[in-house]
């Protein structure tokens, strides 16, 4: 293989590689197994990471067990192709689980996990934000626009509308989806079975770190608050409880941050 110069991200070494522009339309098993065969001859493979959602297409991450295997994949297999397609390499910005998992040493990895998902979190409500942002039209914009074209048409412009009137077609503020809110303390729990009180959820919610208190709300049914000392125990219990079961009827119950 053609040895290349790996490109200059800054990333600091690591011993996972990080794998882009590969062919989208092989199927993952199929794109895992070929590139731990190829990678494999550079030092010993600790996982194969790639992912079928949408935004991981094309992507995958080759996690090694020493910082030097992954510069000699890097050096040698760097733009070499793959299914017709050149493989751009580079160290993955952040040890990946399996990396701090062999490290042997439980409250790192599970701090190290904490901090990735709360990361991934953040991302998800800043894009979603941003997504909503470009719905948007600047009512300026689209006024001024109406006006220079009743202008050029020689038509007379619209009267304005008086100053104690509202627009119906006013963009209303983006809102973040409940999905996607960052993280906090304090969670919300919504799509619970009106016979679980306070004690029931406790029993749930109360084996994470940093419990505080579960809160009802008086004359609601079917939702509630749960805090916790720190945003590290509130997104450990949010990961692990979304989308359980509750209750005769098997409800799935909902577990989202609150909106701050």
């Amino acid at each position: 293989m053609a040895s290349a110069t790996a490109p200059a991200s800054g990333n600091p070494p690591g011993s996972t590689v990080y794998v882009r522009n590969l062919e989208e339309r092989i199927k993952i098993e199929q794109m895992k197994e070929a590139l731990r065969e190829i990678f494999s001859e550079y030092g010993n493979i600790v996982d194969v990471v790639a992912k079928t959602n949408l935004k991981a297409k094309g992507q995958a991450f080759i996690v090694f067990d020493s910082v030097e295997a992954a510069e000699r994949a890097i050096d040698e297999v760097q733009r070499f192709e793959l299914f017709e397609k050149a493989m751009v390499l580079d160290f993955a910005r952040t040890r990946s689980d399996a990396t701090v998992k062999a490290s042997g040493n439980e409250e790192e990895f599970e701090a190290h996990r904490r901090r990735r998902l709360a990361e991934k979190e953040r991302k998800q409500a800043l894009e979603a934000l941003e997504a909503q942002k470009k719905l948007k039209r600047p009512a300026a914009a689209t006024n001024g626009g109406a006006a220079d074209a009743n202008a050029a048409a020689g038509r007379p412009a619209k009267a304005a509308r008086g100053t104690g009137l509202k627009s119906t077609n006013a963009a209303a503020p983006a809102v973040v989806p409940d999905e996607y809110l960052p993280p906090n303390k304090i969670l919300f729990l919504r799509n619970l079975p009106d016979d679980y009180d306070v004690e029931g959820l406790s029993g749930i919610f109360g084996r994470f770190e940093g419990f505080r208190e579960v809160r009802m709300v008086p004359g609601r049914k079917g939702i509630a608050f749960v805090e916790y000392e720190t945003e590290a125990g509130a997104i450990s219990a949010k990961e692990n409880t979304a989308g359980i079961t509750l209750g005769d009827e098997n409800k799935a119950i909902r577990v989202t941050y609150q909106r701050q």
